[in-house]
């Protein structure tokens, strides 16, 4: 699976996201910053994390999510190492 397609992906799941402007999804990148560029509550981020397992077909360990940054390009990250672990 390519980068883009995760991002693009992502973007979906944003989009269900109520506290999520639906302006600032626009040109999102990996540079992206869920807190600071698209004011995502950090309470939110969970919720999130949860819509890409199902999305992606992945699930992740609690220490996968703690140690989650607050860009897209961590969250793309990890998707592709779960994907890589089985």
């Amino acid at each position: 699976m390519e980068r883009q397609e995760i991002i693009d992906g992502i973007v979906e799941i944003l989009k269900t996201v109520r506290t999520i402007n639906p302006d600032k999804l626009v040109g999102i990148t990996e540079e992206t910053d869920f807190i600071k560029d698209l004011e995502t509550p950090s309470t939110e981020m969970i919720n999130i994390a949860a819509k890409a397992e199902q999305k992606f077909g992945v699930e992740f360990e609690d220490d996968d999510i703690d140690g989650l940054g607050s860009k897209v390009k961590d969250i793309v990250d990890l998707i592709i190492r779960v994907k890589e672990r089985g």
